[in-house]
């Protein structure tokens, strides 16, 4: 298999206000909601980068697509990092978020290894890092 990822879905709660968080609090380019003609086909699409997209989905959608029951939320499961090119813009990228209605869990700091960065939750609990690292040479 190459690595090759070009769509990260999101489950959430109220798609509605989860395209709200993403579109109009952080800014991220979208064409809205489609889908809605479909039974658990309602989804929102937003352009990180080229080539990459984030997916917005109901989480019982995807729960029903997926034969899988509906669990819990666990925003330790996984994290998404968004790799900025100073301390600064990790700064502004927290005060960013928490502005959009983020929760921030973890003040943006020096880290052990040498860089700089802090955590918030979207308001469906995903846990989003927002991090420059030295190593990265500006994200």
């Amino acid at each position: 298999m190459q690595p090759r990822i070009t769509v990260i879905t999101l489950g959430v709660d109220n798609l509605e206000a989860a395209l709200r968080f993403y579109r109009d609090g952080l800014g991220f380019h979208t064409e809205g909601i489609v889908g809605q003609e479909f039974e658990h086909g309602a989804v929102a699409f937003l352009d990180l980068q080229p080539g990459l997209r984030l997916a917005l989905w109901p989480r019982a959608s995807i729960a029903h697509d997926a034969g899988l029951p509906q669990s819990p939320r666990s925003p330790t499961e996984l994290t998404l990092g968004h790799n900025v090119a100073s301390r600064e813009d990790v700064d502004r990228v927290m005060s960013q978020a928490q502005a959009a209605g983020a929760t921030v869990v973890k003040a943006a700091n020096a880290t052990f290894w040498g860089g700089y960065a802090g955590y918030f939750q979207d308001p469906d609990g995903h846990l989003w890092e927002a991090v420059w690292n030295p190593a990265f040479n500006g994200s």
